[in-house]
C-alpha cells in the first residue's frame, strides 16, 4: 500500500512538472515577438557627402534630410550627389544575398527616348559587414564593374579637389591628379551655395573611377547612357523595365564585384552600398567657352537617386 501511494505521488509530481513546463513554453511563445518582416527598400543612410553642384544645399534635392527620405520607399523625391565623387552610403534591414541574376536595384531619373537622353551615371560599390558591428567600416569597397570598366577612356584612381569660392556667385574651381583644371558652373536657376555645407574645409577631395563624358550637342543637349552597370543611366535594361513595370531602375549583379586591382571577388552577400557620381562634366558642349547662353543651362553631371531595392523582395510585393 505504501509503495502504491509513493508511485502515485511520483506520477502526480511528474504530471505537475510537465504541466508547468508546457505552461511556461506557451507563455514564452506568446511573449516572443513575431519575426520582423524584411523590407525591400533602404533602411538606413550611413553617410551623405555630396560634391559641389547646383542642387547641393537645396532642401528639395541636396541635404541629409533629403537623403533620409530615401528610407523605406522609392520616388519620395530625388537626392543629388553633386559633381564627380559626391556619394551616399546606405544599407537595408538585411544582407542582400548574391543569387543567380541581378540582386540590387537603384532608382534614378534619366531622361529616355525621343532624342532627349540625359543620363548622369553613378558607380555602385558594395561592402560586407565582416566585423558584424553594423557599420560600413570594414575596409575595401568593391566596385560593381559596369560596361565601361575596361574601356580605354576609363580612369581608375582618379582624384579631384574642389575649392571653396570666395564669393557665393563664383563658379567652383577644381583640379585633378591628371593635371586638369576647370569649374563647376553656376546658373541662374539655383542661387544657393553650391559648395556643400557639410564641408568645413576650404578644399574638398574625392577619389574613384572616372568614366568618359558622353555629352553631345544637337537640337537638344544630351548625355548618353552606358550599356549596363551604372545608376541614373537610361540603359537598355532600364528602358525594358520601364516598359514592363511602368517604372524603370538600374539593376546590378553582386557577381560583378571587383577589388581595387580589378580582380573579381566572390561575395555571398553584401551589407552596404555606396553610389557616387562618375563623370566630371558640365552640361556644356561649348567647353571651354562659358559665355554661350546654353553653357550653363543644364548644370553639372550629378547622379541622382530616388531609392534602392533588394530586387527579389521587391518582386515579391
Amino acid at each position: 500500500m505504501r509503495a502504491y501511494s509513493l508511485k502515485c505521488a511520483v506520477k502526480s509530481s511528474v504530471l505537475l512538472l510537465l504541466l508547468f513546463v508546457l505552461a511556461c513554453k506557451k507563455n514564452s511563445e506568446e511573449e516572443r515577438p513575431a519575426p520582423i518582416k524584411q523590407r525591400a527598400y533602404i533602411s538606413k543612410i550611413y553617410e551623405y557627402k555630396p560634391a559641389p553642384g547646383q542642387f547641393i544645399n537645396d532642401p528639395s534635392y541636396g541635404t541629409l534630410a533629403k537623403a533620409n527620405a530615401l528610407v523605406g520607399a522609392s520616388d519620395n523625391g530625388l537626392l543629388s550627389l553633386g559633381a564627380f565623387g559626391g556619394y551616399v552610403v546606405f544599407g537595408f534591414d538585411h544582407p542582400i544575398k548574391n543569387e543567380t541574376g541581378n540582386d540590387l536595384g537603384i532608382f534614378g531619373n534619366p531622361l529616355i527616348g525621343g532624342g532627349g537622353e540625359w543620363s548622369e551615371p553613378g558607380i555602385v560599390c558594395v561592402m560586407q559587414d565582416l566585423n558584424k558591428n553594423g557599420l560600413p567600416d570594414d575596409g575595401e569597397w568593391y566596385e560593381l564593374a559596369g560596361s565601361e570598366y575596361n574601356a580605354p577612356e576609363t580612369r581608375r584612381n582618379y582624384k579631384i579637389t574642389y575649392y571653396k569660392p570666395s564669393a557665393l556667385a563664383d563658379d567652383i574651381r577644381w583640379t585633378d591628379n591628371l593635371g586638369n583644371e576647370g569649374f563647376v558652373l553656376r546658373n541662374s536657376y539655383h542661387n544657393q551655395a553650391y559648395y556643400p555645407n557639410w564641408a568645413n574645409e576650404t578644399q574638398l577631395s574625392f577619389e574613384g573611377t572616372l568614366l568618359k563624358n558622353t555629352l553631345l550637342e544637337g537640337g537638344l543637349i544630351t548625355n548618353l547612357p552606358f550599356s549596363f552597370g551604372y545608376a541614373d543611366s537610361g540603359s537598355p535594361e532600364y528602358l525594358s523595365l520601364q516598359n514592363l513595370l511602368g517604372r524603370g531602375y538600374n539593376a546590378f549583379d553582386i557577381d560583378w564585384a571587383v577589388d581595387r586591382n580589378g580582380k573579381k571577388v566572390a561575395l555571398m552577400q553584401i551589407d552596404f552600398v555606396k553610389v557616387y557620381t562618375a563623370q566630371n562634366c558640365n552640361g556644356n558642349p561649348y567647353h571651354p567657352v562659358t559665355s554661350n547662353p546654353r553653357s550653363r543651362y543644364l548644370g553639372e553631371i550629378s547622379t541622382e537617386i530616388a531609392g534602392a531595392i533588394d530586387i527579389r523582395l521587391y518582386q515579391q510585393q
